[in-house]
């Protein structure tokens, strides 16, 4: 069994509340989660209105098929024209790791 998550750094576009925020989070996270059938949540910067950090993981049997959801994940996050993806962070392993 393979477990795989990316972790995405964005910075958010013409936002100036937390409420802003949520309305731009928020329609990301739900469109990740409904193309890619993955667990998916706002993980960090909870407190700053311009930053958003979004994690997505996937369990497959197959680490192939794995990494290239979370490819598609980050392609998703990064074509949006509404953030800027400052960084993304990946890992993988193996469940006898």
């Amino acid at each position: 069994m393979w477990i795989a998550w990316i972790e995405l750094d964005l910075l958010l576009g013409d936002v100036h509340t937390l409420k802003e925020k949520r309305s731009v989070v928020r329609p990301i996270v739900a469109e990740v989660r409904r193309r890619f059938d993955v667990s998916v949540a706002e993980v960090g910067e909870h407190d700053l209105y311009r930053r958003a950090r979004i994690g997505a993981g996937i369990v497959s049997g197959d680490r192939a098929h794995a990494l290239e959801v979370l490819d598609g994940v980050e392609r998703l996050v990064a074509g949006r024209p509404e953030v800027d993806l400052l960084s993304a962070r990946r890992r993988d392993m193996h469940s006898e790791d």
